[in-house]
């Protein structure tokens, strides 16, 4: 494939990233966010359009996310919005499933089109973790995920692996087992959230955050934290 052609595919999937993230948040009514009620109306029409076909919308939902997190979306948003839609099993399981595909196709394409510009931001940063992976990458890729990527941003971890070029089946097992004890938590907040909603009137910051279903994942959360922290120092912090 030439040189132009590169450059002209590359220039496309940027536009079509920015036309993606445009169309997302302009489908919101910013100016009601502010407005409690307005979160139950989209609540309850969620429900009831989930219900009328959930094989239907885990479809969608599949494709949804593939495509947002392909095009570099952030990967807090939609645990929240599987947990909301499809509770805390079913949301973990769709997440985990459509967030790894879409990193891996993510990764292709950075791999494809972007290596240069990955390896000339990323890999003097990161030269320290490159020796751990190449090592065993699916091991640290692993544990990698499993701490939530070092404080890196979400794009750019689907990224890191073009440094050390990692193989795809490791690349999409390692994340799709990583993703699990984070991505239940997460969903699990965004059902817990779901049923604040449902259940009030109004929304009172003390209520919301001693309600059950929302401060036990919270806790949930802050222990994989700490199990992070311990992680990253036996594993990333010292030489190995």
């Amino acid at each position: 494939m030439s040189k132009n052609l590169k450059i002209f595919l590359g220039v496309s999937y940027l536009f079509i990233l920015f036309v993606f993230l445009y169309l997302i948040f302009t489908s919101i009514e910013i100016s009601r966010l502010n407005d409690f009620s307005y979160f139950k109306e989209v609540q309850i029409k969620l429900d009831a359009y989930i219900s009328k076909n959930i094989a239907i919308n885990l479809f969608y939902f599949f494709v949804f996310a593939v495509i947002w997190v392909a095009l570099l979306g952030f990967g807090s948003p939609i645990l929240i919005m599987s947990g909301i839609l499809f509770g805390q099993a079913l949301g973990t399981l769709i997440s985990v499933i459509s967030i790894s595909v879409g990193a891996l196709i993510l990764y292709l394409i950075g791999n494809f089109f972007f290596s240069d510009l990955v390896k000339a931001i990323l890999e003097k940063k990161f030269q320290k973790y490159i020796q751990l992976f190449q090592k065993n990458e699916f091991y640290y890729f692993f544990i990698f995920r499993f701490i939530g990527g070092l404080g890196v941003p979400f794009g750019l971890q689907n990224l890191i692996p073009i440094l050390f070029k990692m193989r795809k089946i490791n690349y999409f097992l390692a994340s799709f087992f990583g993703f699990i004890p984070s991505f239940f938590v997460m969903n699990t907040i965004g059902a817990g959230l779901n049923s604040y909603i449902q259940q009030s009137q109004n929304f009172n910051m003390i209520k919301f955050i001693m309600t059950p279903e929302i401060y036990i994942p919270i806790l949930m959360f802050a222990s994989l934290m700490i199990i992070s922290l311990i992680i990253k120092k036996k594993f990333f912090d010292n030489d190995n």
